[in-house]
């Protein structure tokens, strides 16, 4: 920006969407956007990208278990909390905790 000049890039995407720049640049922007949400709500709340766990397959069944600790959070309003907050707070408070995994 700075030296006023631009630059393109050219992207190669297989769709079966129909040939519309628009209609291909807004799906692309949805679907990153998804990815990146959820990527940045793993690495805040569950530390996944400090996580040193290797051995077989934990790394996965930690992913898993934690996108669905991250949707069960997601899904508990009675509190306008953070998500890390309800997290610590489920940790110390069997209730919440309860309340969270709707048992």
């Amino acid at each position: 920006k700075q030296t006023g000049k631009g630059t393109t890039e050219t992207r190669y995407y297989i769709t079966s969407l129909k040939a519309d720049a628009k209609l291909i640049h807004d799906a692309v922007r949805s679907h990153w956007a998804v990815e990146n949400n959820l990527h940045w709500s793993l690495d805040v709340i569950f530390r996944e990208d400090a996580s040193l766990k290797k051995k077989d397959h934990s790394a996965l069944n930690f992913n898993i278990i934690a996108k669905m600790a991250l949707t069960l959070i997601d899904q508990e309003k009675s509190t306008k909390n953070s998500k890390p907050s309800k997290r610590h707070l489920a940790a110390l408070d069997d209730g919440y905790r309860a309340k969270i995994l709707k048992i």
